[in-house]
């Protein structure tokens, strides 16, 4: 079944955020596909306030690769950013595998850069930017 959700503008952000995580369930292994600037690291922002993450503690894993959070109930989250990584061993070396049999929600920017080591349960998201500056999220399950 196929799912979309329209973001207007910065002020639809947390709703769209909210109306994401309830209709994607229990996936666990989320990848934003994008090109830059569509605004992958954003919304990943307000899904982390909607999981109560403190705010101060969400930034751009562009030069860190990876960023953990805590969720408003001490669950372990993961944000990564695979925009720097030339080669699938870059992201082994980091113990992305680890990473994503924890268990815990892991959001992935720039998974083009590591396709072939993405699991089959990963659900891919993409994110188009319409020349009114809306951005559509789109995705199947």
């Amino acid at each position: 079944m196929k799912h979309e959700i329209v973001i207007k503008d910065l002020q639809d952000l947390d709703k769209a955020a909210e109306v994401f995580l309830k209709k994607i369930g229990d996936r666990r292994i989320i990848a934003f596909y994008a090109p830059m600037g569509a605004g992958k690291t954003t919304f990943t922002t307000a899904i982390c306030r909607q999981l109560g993450v403190r705010e101060d503690a969400v930034s751009s894993p562009s030069f860190a690769i990876i960023n953990a959070y805590k969720t408003g109930s001490g669950a372990p989250m993961y944000h990564f950013d695979f925009y720097r990584i030339s080669k699938v061993s870059e992201a082994l070396d980091i113990g992305f595998c680890d990473y994503i049999d924890s268990g815990a929600l892991c959001i992935i920017e720039w998974p083009e850069n590591i396709e072939e080591i993405l699991p089959e349960e990963t659900l891919r998201v993409s994110i188009r930017v319409h020349p009114d500056e809306s951005r559509t999220l789109s995705w199947e399950i």
